[in-house]
């Protein structure tokens, strides 16, 4: 469960002086804020990770097969300034960003972090949640494959401006949001419908294995991967991306 509020608003990159006003958890030196449910201070993001082909299904669709057990999960990252805030209420408009001709969604869970530190145990990584958000990994599918075909890092396909779509963020209580509906339609055609429950690695999990490669800070954010279903969106399409007890977001994709 989720504490509750009212939906907020707000936006990313604001100049120093407005973010020093507004921020008030997450990472303190950041312009680059997410608004908090029920809150008039912003959250400040410091860094964002991704953890890939934590779906059994994605990973399938995109030619991986898990084996039983599965490896220790893989991250890659995003610059803060990818954010691009979609409040809850009404659309974001989303640019079609040029270098591509496949652009993908994936609906995700994020996780955003209270505090951190180094090789924490589950206990320590589970009170290190603030809260939680409905998150889009969008994607160049095209140019992912290429640099994959050519064993090169994907940041061109992952890492690019707004590419790291987020809702303000539902603060947590004191469990954890391990089963839910995560997915996401197009034009009102459902694309992909899952549950936080297929997750290969929980979010406790991600945030352990993340504490061992790196310290771990306040206004941290993790995307925790996507389910089956990914696939292209065009300029003029209008996407709805929701996860219970989260919310739903609206993104309008423009030329």
């Amino acid at each position: 469960m989720l504490a509750a509020g009212v939906a907020a608003t707000g936006s990313i990159g604001v100049g120093p002086a407005e973010a020093a006003t507004r921020r008030g958890r997450g990472f303190q030196g950041s312009t680059t804020v997410i608004p908090i449910v029920g809150e008039a201070a912003a959250f400040g993001v410091r860094r964002i990770y991704c953890a890939g082909l934590n779906y059994r299904a994605h990973a399938e669709e995109m030619g991986v097969r898990i084996p039983t057990p599965p490896p220790p999960p893989f991250f890659f990252q995003k610059p803060t300034d990818a954010v691009d805030v979609a409040p809850f209420g009404s659309a974001l408009r989303h640019p079609y960003p040029p270098k591509t001709a496949d652009y993908h969604f994936e609906v995700e869970l994020v996780v955003a972090l209270r505090r951190g530190g180094r090789d924490l145990d589950a206990g320590a990584a589970a009170q290190s949640i603030f809260g939680y958000a409905v998150g889009l990994d969008m994607t160049r599918r095209d140019v992912q494959r290429a640099l994959m075909e050519h064993r090169l890092p994907w940041e061109a396909a992952k890492a690019f401006d707004r590419s790291a779509v987020i809702s303000p963020l539902t603060p947590a209580d004191d469990s954890r949001l391990e089963k839910g509906a995560i997915g996401l339609s197009v034009d009102g055609q459902m694309r992909q419908a899952g549950d936080l429950s297929d997750m290969i690695w929980k979010p406790v999990d991600l945030i352990v294995a993340l504490s061992q490669y790196y310290e771990l800070f306040a206004g941290d954010l993790i995307y925790t991967g996507t389910p089956a279903g990914v696939g292209p969106v065009k300029p003029g399409e209008t996407m709805k991306a929701m996860i219970e007890g989260v919310g739903e977001i609206e993104v309008v994709v423009t030329a």
